[in-house]
């Protein structure tokens, strides 16, 4: 069990909330001009949560997700997780940080063109020292469920877009992170083939109480969401609960 799920675990005896971010703003210089992509956010999320954060193109979901993940610095306020502060973590411990908890689909896939889709996927959890019977038992698993299998080891040149995207989403998936934090997922994929792998991150989130939060405009994911934040202009302009998704 990794230190985030311990941490998550114990909630319930001091730690109030699995992500909690404080007044975060991440501000751009251009040219004599500052850019506010987020200004002034609050905002928290817990342990188990499965959450749309919606909004236009430029209202900061993409920049929230990244210093969630530790892939960006805050200009100011701070971001902890399992009550852990992860603004100001070094480059090191940035890495260490995300290799045992979270999980990223980026809409660019973001796959190395040298490997094959299964390497791609096995890469992080291979960094995590599990053995290698278990990293293919794994990895396979998640292949398969996603329609991948036989085709587990053609490079990224030889999938289509939006196999590259569920071959990036079996890498998320395959290190069994607390965390995942999807930019668009379904932004590539057909609508059945999204609704296939929004229900695969459902079951995964019921059977190891996943967190998982997404970036996106598609109406398939707002509908399965438990929570949609709304954001616009930097800021948070809605919050909302709905009932379990069926």
């Amino acid at each position: 069990m990794t230190e985030t799920k311990k941490r998550a675990a114990g909630e319930g005896r001091g730690q109030d909330h699995l992500i909690d971010v404080r007044g975060v703003s991440r501000v751009y210089e251009q040219g004599l001009s500052k850019v506010y992509a987020l200004d002034d956010v609050s905002v928290h999320f817990d342990s188990g949560e499965f959450t749309a954060i919606a909004g236009p193109s430029g209202s900061g979901k993409t920049t929230l997700l990244n210093v969630i993940g530790a892939l960006d610095r805050p200009t100011k306020g701070d971001v902890r997780v399992a009550g852990r502060s992860i603004g100001s973590l070094g480059k090191s411990e940035g890495a260490a940080f995300r290799l045992q908890n979270v999980g990223f689909v980026f809409q660019a896939y973001n796959l190395l063109p040298v490997l094959s889709g299964y390497e791609n996927a096995e890469f992080t959890v291979s960094l995590q020292k599990v053995s290698p019977k278990q990293r293919r038992e794994r990895v396979m698993a998640l292949l398969d469920r996603v329609g991948l299998a036989e085709k587990a080891h053609r490079r990224p040149n030889e999938l289509s877009g939006g196999e590259q995207q569920r071959v990036a989403v079996v890498r998320a998936l395959a290190s069994r992170p607390s965390i995942v934090l999807a930019d668009e997922p379904t932004a590539n994929l057909d609508h059945k083939t999204g609704e296939a792998l929004l229900d695969l991150m459902l079951e995964l989130q019921r059977e190891h109480g996943t967190t998982f939060l997404f970036s996106t405009h598609d109406p398939v994911v707002i509908d399965r969401a438990r929570r949609i934040v709304r954001m616009d202009s930097g800021q948070i302009a809605a919050d909302e609960r709905q009932s379990e998704a069926a």
